[in-house]
């Protein structure tokens, strides 16, 4: 067995350890209790695929993988900041509402 195959082994646990973390990550986001755990386990997904991008890279030597795991970075990134946006919106809107209810009252 020479290094290149233990290589390659490494990689591919690597990717079977990962596979399973984005499993549970896709539980947590339907089963998560609050909304802000369903974000972070999308943000853990995100960063989970990002990171198998990277190891295919290696493993399959194709350079440009690289930069297409640059672009999911960059989309990832700005699809947590949305989701947190709109939370952040509907979160709000919900205390007006409730500040406004309690005045009335």
């Amino acid at each position: 067995m020479n290094y290149d195959s233990i290589f390659h082994f490494i990689l591919m646990g690597c990717m079977l350890i990962i596979g399973l973390f984005i499993l549970i990550a896709i539980l947590r986001s339907f089963l998560g209790p609050k909304t802000t755990d369903r974000i972070i386990a999308v943000n853990m997904i995100g960063t989970f695929t990002i990171a198998i991008i990277s190891i295919l890279t290696i493993f399959l030597g194709e350079d440009y993988l690289a930069d297409v795991c640059l672009v999911y970075a960059t989309i990832s990134f700005l699809s947590v900041v949305l989701l947190s946006k709109i939370w952040m919106g509907v979160y709000n809107e919900k205390n007006n509402k409730k500040t406004m209810g309690g005045e009335e009252e």
